[in-house]
């Protein structure tokens, strides 16, 4: 097995596990809706379910599930095509790629086992809060920076091995 598929395997078991492990730990520990300060004032644990996507997105639909559950399964085979033709020094692309597979399929874990997906980590500063969220969807985040990061990256080291191996102008020949 290549190292590109090695390392993708190896980062999005890991992040898979990290996310049901925490979201077991948030059901069985949490009570929902009640927070537990970790930061006053930033950092809450606070137990919640979406039953849509990002921010409550598609919550109020009622094939919410069975669709965001599609969308997932799409993306993961999406990445997989795209590891595939993927080149084993390639690393952040397969850490990415490892990254948004392993969130995708935590979430997707999550809508087929009890229709929602666990929530549990809030961020705050003051009196303003962002939506609860949870590792699935950190690994998400993360992995499409490292790609919008990593873009054009490979285009770049394309240009600059072409350009060391053109051969050198007759201008600069021995006379």
């Amino acid at each position: 097995m290549s190292t590109r598929y090695l390392r993708f395997l190896a980062l999005a078991s890991l992040t898979i596990l990290a996310d049901q492990v925490t979201k077991v730990l948030a059901r069985r520990g949490l009570e929902f809706g009640v927070p537990e300060t970790v930061i006053q004032g930033y950092w809450d644990w606070r137990l919640s379910f979406n039953y849509g996507s990002a921010f409550g997105l598609f919550s109020g639909m009622g094939a919410a599930r069975i669709f965001l559950t599609i969308v997932g399964i799409v993306a993961v085979v999406a990445i997989l095509g795209v590891l595939r033709k993927a080149k084993d020094d390639q690393k952040w692309l397969t850490s990415a790629l490892a990254f948004v597979a392993g969130g995708a399929i935590g979430n997707v874990v999550d809508r087929i086992i009890s229709g929602k997906v666990t929530d549990f980590v809030v961020w705050k500063v003051g009196k303003h809060e962002w939506p609860a969220f949870n590792i699935a969807d950190v690994a998400l985040v993360v992995g499409v920076g490292i790609l919008l990061l990593d873009v054009g990256r490979d285009q770049k080291r394309a240009q600059a091995e072409a350009k060391t191996a053109e051969p050198k102008s007759s201008s600069t020949k021995k006379k």
